[in-house]
């Protein structure tokens, strides 16, 4: 993975955050790391535009629009298992896993959120090793936010931010990817009992 995925993966993984405070005091220091790590002028620049949206909002209507859009809307949400499996009982196996692989790629995990929180995620992808897991992890990712970027029009103020993770870090999952992780879906989904969201 090149310089400026990694520098995007980093900044996304603040920007799909729940917003506070702080990300409008950290503008500067977003922006210089931007000019700081991305060589091209044109790249620097297409960035700078995706999340420009996001700061030209009041906090309290980003805080909204944010809760709207990832806790509350299904094709939207921030958990990768959530779109790979749905409710499906096989979730609660899934989220062990990437557990474990945070844990064994070198970083700790705190159990903040669950172990499939897309923020987190892309964060582990900029920095973990390359590993077999890791490339796996990234095509899986790849489906995921490509299925939010598909749900969100292009007026909403996240969709642009998004675009720049399909645009320079993760290659289009391909048709018969995206039908074998719906397929995948569908038949969780037929399952009698929906798994719990809370896992500890």
């Amino acid at each position: 993975m090149n310089n400026e995925a990694k520098v995007i993966l980093i900044i996304l993984s603040r920007f799909l955050d729940y917003p506070d405070r702080r990300f409008f005091e950290e503008r500067s220091v977003i922006e210089e790391f931007i000019h700081e790590n991305i060589l091209s002028a044109d790249v620097r620049e297409t960035i700078v535009k995706g999340l420009n949206p996001l700061y030209q909002m009041r906090l309290e209507d980003l805080q909204e629009i944010y809760v709207e859009t990832f806790d509350y809307k299904e094709m939207t949400n921030l958990y990768l298992t959530a779109h790979e499996l749905g409710d499906s009982k096989k979730r609660g196996m899934a989220l062990l896993k990437l557990q474990k692989l945070i844990v064994e790629s070198g970083f700790e995990y705190e159990g903040k959120e669950l172990a499939d929180y897309i923020p987190m995620l892309l964060e582990l992808s900029a920095f973990a090793p390359e590993s077999e897991n890791i490339i796996r992890l990234k095509s899986r990712l790849a489906y995921a936010i490509h299925r939010i970027q598909t749900a969100l029009p292009e007026s909403h103020p996240y969709y642009h931010a998004i675009a720049l993770l399909t645009k320079y870090v993760f290659k289009a999952p391909a048709a018969e990817e995206i039908a074998l992780f719906e397929h995948e879906r569908e038949q969780a989904d037929q399952d009698e009992l929906p798994y719990p969201l809370m896992y500890q």
